[in-house]
């Protein structure tokens, strides 16, 4: 992933669990942050620690604009788009 790219991630806590979309500019960072119960309180208190999508991004604008309209989205829509490129939500994690 280069640098000076911006990213919206989506977690999730198992397959079809409970999910969580963020954005960030170093996704390694962020999900650290995540993991060592430093990020957010929704993802600690539901345990959501495993990466399932990224989409990068040119601007934190485009990126913003993409978390606003996902988390938007109905929750059939946000696994129908987790599952074109990831259908046993794997964590992607190790590919960063």
């Amino acid at each position: 992933m280069s640098t000076g790219s911006y990213f919206v991630y989506i977690l999730a806590s198992r397959h079809h669990g409970t999910i969580y979309i963020g954005v960030t500019n170093d996704v390694r960072m962020r999900l650290e942050q995540h993991r060592s119960g430093r990020g957010s309180k929704f993802v600690q208190k539901y345990k959501i620690f495993r990466l399932v999508h990224v989409e990068e991004y040119a601007t934190p604008q485009e990126a913003i604009a993409r978390e606003k309209q996902l988390k938007f989205w109905k929750r059939d829509w946000k696994i129908k788009l987790i599952e074109q490129e990831n259908p046993d939500w794997n964590d992607r994690s190790g590919l960063l």
